[in-house]
């Protein structure tokens, strides 16, 4: 992995990002912390990372540059995190953070997710008067997963006003997820997209079979459902669907498919590492994300490195990565208009062909040094703007 220096002219920083969920924890907002951790590492600053620990796991290890500090916080398993254990978090990190943070002296602290790591970002600061920059993806913003969350900021939602107003600094994924935090919390935030490091062009050809795949959590916000029943509508054209995640939804997934008459037609493949996922992708010729809402999702940026037409449902945290009809087809999120999405690339390999061609050029947007650049520039004002006051930092 190659990333660009850090420029002499600009300070090299020591930063401390928190994160509930850091790999192997968590799904892709986590892997997007990470590459941004490791990129800014490799740019010369200091990074050091404060999350969720497992029994399974190290408490303490270098990854990528980045030393990774682990806390025991009750959490049973990697790929889902309820109320109560992010609670748990809060209340097993707090002394933890505040006592890295004496020891460290972080110039500025990078929280990711304002629910729940914001609040720990906040009150960390409080006490020690470091800056933070809060980094928003989805989940953590009302109105990101409405099914999900709806409940939580209805109780939350006062509380978490501090949060956003204390940040020195407020990054959001994508355009759809700076907005939803601007209507929230009246706070404008700096646009940052994830990334990934690019891999050279890959060659494209057509499968005989066209390979379809899936990747994300088994739950109600990533609809799995509705894709099985979009391909039983085109059972007899000739596809083969991958679906790597695991979640509360696989029971009902697997019933789905099983209902169909599909079981040869699918593979379920539960969790994978970062490199087998790559190695489906790599197989692949679509993406199909039928997901009620995103906010940048990695795996969209993953399949245009990887050069796969995406078919995603019309909304707005894709049109990021989606071009419809250019790279990929946007779509009512109904399962006939999946499957006649679908009926149209797999029966036309020309226009599949140009897509994909398309995706691997819009890649090149997504390029992980851009991503470190954009960040390193917001979590320098961030320090910045503290040194007129006395800190820890100063």
């Amino acid at each position: 992995m190659e990333f660009r220096s850090i420029e002499p002219s600009m300070p090299a920083l020591r930063i401390l990002c928190l994160n509930y969920e850091y790999p192997p924890i968590g799904g892709g907002g986590g892997r997007a912390s990470a590459s941004i951790c490791e990129a800014l590492a490799a740019r010369g600053h200091q990074v050091e990372v404060q999350t969720t620990g497992m029994a399974h796991l190290p408490r303490i290890e270098e990854s990528g540059g980045v030393r990774i500090m682990r806390n025991f916080a009750f959490r049973r398993r990697e790929d889902t995190c309820s109320v109560g254990e992010m609670a748990a978090y809060l209340a097993c990190s707090l002394i933890p953070a505040i006592r890295h943070t004496l020891q460290m002296r972080p110039d500025v602290i990078h929280a990711h997710f304002a629910v729940p790591t914001g609040a720990l970002g906040w009150a960390v600061s409080t006490i020690t008067r470091t800056p933070y920059v809060l980094t928003a993806h989805l989940g953590d913003v009302p109105g990101g997963v409405p099914e999900q969350t709806d409940r939580l900021f209805k109780w939350a939602g006062p509380f978490t006003k501090p949060i956003w107003s204390g940040a020195a600094g407020v990054t959001a994924v994508s355009g759809f997820v700076a907005k939803l935090a601007e209507k929230a919390y009246h706070r404008r935030a700096v646009v940052i997209p994830n990334g990934i490091t690019l891999d050279p062009r890959p060659e494209l050809a057509i499968h005989a079979t066209p390979r379809i795949v899936m990747v994300g959590r088994l739950s109600i916000q990533k609809n799995p459902i509705l894709a099985i029943q979009a391909l039983a509508k085109i059972s007899k054209h000739p596809w083969h669907l991958d679906i790597i995640g695991d979640g509360p939804l696989r029971r009902d997934v697997e019933v789905a498919i099983q209902n169909a008459g599909l079981s040869d037609r699918i593979t379920l493949h539960g969790w994978l590492s970062t490199a087998d996922v790559h190695q489906q992708m790599t197989r692949a010729d679509i993406l199909l994300m039928p997901s009620l809402s995103e906010g940048m999702p990695v795996a969209a940026i993953e399949a245009l490195n990887n050069g796969l037409a995406i078919v995603s449902g019309q909304i707005d945290g894709m049109r990021d990565v989606v071009e419809d009809g250019v790279n990929g087809l946007m779509l009512e999120l109904a399962p006939a208009d999946f499957a006649s999405g679908l009926t149209t690339l797999i029966l036309d390999p020309d226009r599949l062909l140009k897509m994909r061609s398309a995706s691997a050029e819009k890649a090149l947007s997504f390029d992980i040094i851009k991503t470190a650049a954009s960040y390193e520039a917001v979590l320098i004002q961030a320090a910045g703007a503290a040194t007129t006051s006395p800190s820890l930092t100063s």
